[in-house]
Parts: structure tokens; C-alpha cells; sequence
């Protein structure tokens, strides 16, 4: 399915994009004497780029299999051509690209024998645990593949500058900081560094 844009005067009165998704997906239709539908049990939309959700299968209100849907959003709230909001729907039996999925949507779905549903839900996981790794201020870290920045300066080992949530990175030698992005995605390995501990002397 293609794109599907709008204006927030044709959101229904909802706010978000989330919340029109939410409602988009939450339904139930008459269908030769069976009442057919799907449920939204859980959703998010992070930064209004991408939409996950976790639906369910209703039909005659017995709740069946628990699927994921996957929407790119565009949100622009101060468009001057009217394009405020737009989105592009599929599940993931189509294996979107987006895998940065929830964990707390991805628990809910139901066992599926679907291979592209399989890879999306073991991209979402691996993505997951890569998010989930451990670094700390001063860490030095390799990445798998050297990057190039506007500088010019290409370069694959940083000092990690934590402050808070926040993090950057400090080129070992020049002392440049520098910007990674997604970089709790990508792959990278914290480079072992020997310490030298005071001599304590009783």
C-alpha cells in the first residue's frame, strides 16, 4: 500500500498520529453475518517516525492471534501545503524494514510460522539487546565499520563522553568531538584499556 497524507482537519479529532492510528486499527465490520475486526492492544510511535502496534484478531468478539502492524509516519504539524500527516501501513508477515519494535509489543504476539514475520521479530530482538548493552563515560569503544563525518575525518575508535542519557564521542588522538547516530544500533566492541592503579603502601 502507498502513501496515505492528510491534513490534521482530517484526523478525526484526534491529535497524534498515534491516536489516529490507534483508532484507524481498532475495528469491527459486519461481514455476511460475522462481526470481523481487529483490536490495538498495545502501540507506540517514537519521534512520529514509525508506528508499531500489536492488533488483534477479533471475530464475533472471541479474540484471536496477536499480529504486529508497521506504519512509516510523516508528522508535520506546521506543513504549508496542508500535508500535516501521512502514513504507510503493512504487517510484518511483509518484513518492514523498521525493526526498532518495543519489547513490550513484541511479548504480546502470538507464535506465527510467517519467515518474514520470523526475521522482523528476530531483527526487533537483536536490536533490543544491542540497546540493552552497558557503556560508561570514558569507555573506548571500536565500531564494526569506520565512519566518515563532515570533517573529513574518517574513523572507526572513539572516547565515549556520557552525560546523563546523552552521549558523544571524542576522537582518541585529536580530541574532536563527534556525533553518532543510532549508535546503541550499530555494532561496536568497548576496546580493553590497561589501568594503572595507585601503589598503596601500609
Amino acid at each position: 500500500m502507498g502513501w496515505l497524507t492528510m491534513s490534521r482537519y482530517h484526523m478525526g479529532g484526534h491529535e497524534t498520529a498515534k491516536a489516529y492510528l490507534d483508532a484507524q486499527f481498532t475495528y469491527s465490520r459486519d461481514v455476511d453475518g460475522i462481526t470481523k475486526g481487529l483490536k490495538v492492544l498495545a502501540s507506540s510511535c517514537p519521534q512520529n517516525r514509525t508506528y508499531y502496534a500489536a492488533a488483534q484478531v477479533m471475530v464475533d468478539g472471541v479474540a484471536g492471534d496477536i499480529f504486529a502492524i508497521v506504519c512509516k509516519v510523516m508528522w508535520n504539524p506546521k506543513s504549508k501545503t496542508g500535508e500535516n500527516f501521512g502514513y504507510k501501513d503493512m504487517d510484518e508477515s511483509m518484513g518492514p524494514y523498521e525493526d526498532s519494535c518495543p519489547g513490550r509489543i513484541l511479548v504480546l504476539l502470538t507464535p506465527t510460522d510467517r519467515e518474514y514475520a520470523l526475521d522482523w521479530r528476530r531483527r526487533c530482538r537483536a536490536n533490543l539487546d544491542r540497546r540493552a548493552r552497558k557503556i560508561e563515560d570514558g569507555d573506548r569503544i571500536k565500531l564494526a565499520s569506520a565512519l566518515t563525518f563532515s570533517d573529513g575525518h574518517v574513523g572507526d575508535e572513539f572516547i565515549v563522553v556520557k552525560r546523563g542519557r546523552r552521549l558523544s564521542f571524542r576522537d582518541p588522538e585529536s580530541r574532536y568531538g563527534y556525533a553518532i547516530s543510532r549508535f546503541m544500533e550499530r555494532e561496536w566492541t568497548i576496546v580493553p584499556v590497561t589501568r594503572v592503579h595507585k601503589t598503596i603502601f601500609a
